[in-house]
């Protein structure tokens, strides 16, 4: 995993943020989120992180999305919790999941039928409207193709090796022990999700299915894409200049039950 430093000024708060799958920093290096430094996570190929950076400051505010909430979940869930406040934006911590996550043949779809071609579809159906894939496409991640192709296929592997795969039946008494350890190892629910209804790469509903033990005020339904600059700028930037009873009233107009 890649941890790459925007804002690098010795502040005592850092926004910590766990892009998706094929991210780099180029579309998110625009946000200046005020009197904090700013790290970006992306490259899931490996689980390697530095956790060394929990015990620079004093306060650590996570922002994860799309497949870095599954990515974050992994790290979150073992350091403490005292200093970390989350946010899961359009993301589960079931990545790979018929139920909570993306559905198994559809990932493995994806997979098999992944092309330069393809993923210039894939990255359409994550915007909005024609307008926000155009100007997405100025700021696109600059990153191989063979790398991003290879980081799906890890991501997958490990996934299934650390959490086991639904559809498959044939696990031994071992392997299941296994499996719920790692469950119980890595569970971790984020303090507060915000959903999309407009997202067509993860289901909302499985992305309610899979934020369901938080309470139902910190599920925040908006009608955001899977991609989504404007929610990106309030998230990254603009929520960290908010006095709380702003923050808290900004959610209430923009949750669309």
């Amino acid at each position: 995993m890649k941890q790459v430093y925007i804002i690098n000024e010795n502040h005592p708060k850092l926004l910590l943020f766990f892009a998706g799958w094929a991210a780099d920093e180029t579309p998110f290096k625009q946000y200046h989120p005020k009197d904090t430094d700013y790290m970006i996570c992306y490259d899931y190929r490996t689980p390697d992180f530095d956790t060394s950076v929990f015990d620079r400051y004093r306060q650590i505010n996570v922002v994860a999305w799309s497949m870095g909430v599954w990515a974050g979940s992994l790290i979150l869930s073992q350091v403490p919790r005292e200093k970390i406040f989350s946010i899961a934006f359009n993301g589960s911590t079931s990545p790979i999941d018929n139920l909570e996550g993306i559905p198994v043949q559809t990932y493995q779809a994806t997979f098999d039928g992944l092309t330069p071609a393809s993923l210039q579809k894939f990255l359409r159906r994550m915007c909005k409207d024609s307008n926000a894939y155009k100007a997405f496409m100025e700021i696109t991640p600059r990153r191989d193709f063979d790398e991003i192709k290879e980081e799906l296929r890890l991501i997958r592997e490990r996934y299934f090796e650390m959490f086991g795969n639904m559809e498959h039946k044939g696990y031994d008494e071992e392997t299941e022990e296994r499996f719920q350890e790692n469950f119980e190892r890595y569970e971790y629910d984020y303090d507060y999700a915000f959903i999309g209804s407009n997202d067509r790469i993860f289901p909302p509903e499985n992305l309610e299915m899979n934020h369901d033990n938080l309470m139902c005020n910190n599920v925040i339904l908006t009608d955001s894409a899977h991609y989504d600059a404007s929610m990106f700028r309030f998230l990254l930037q603009d929520m960290w200049e908010m006095p709380i009873d702003d923050f808290m009233h900004h959610l209430k107009s923009i949750n669309i039950e």
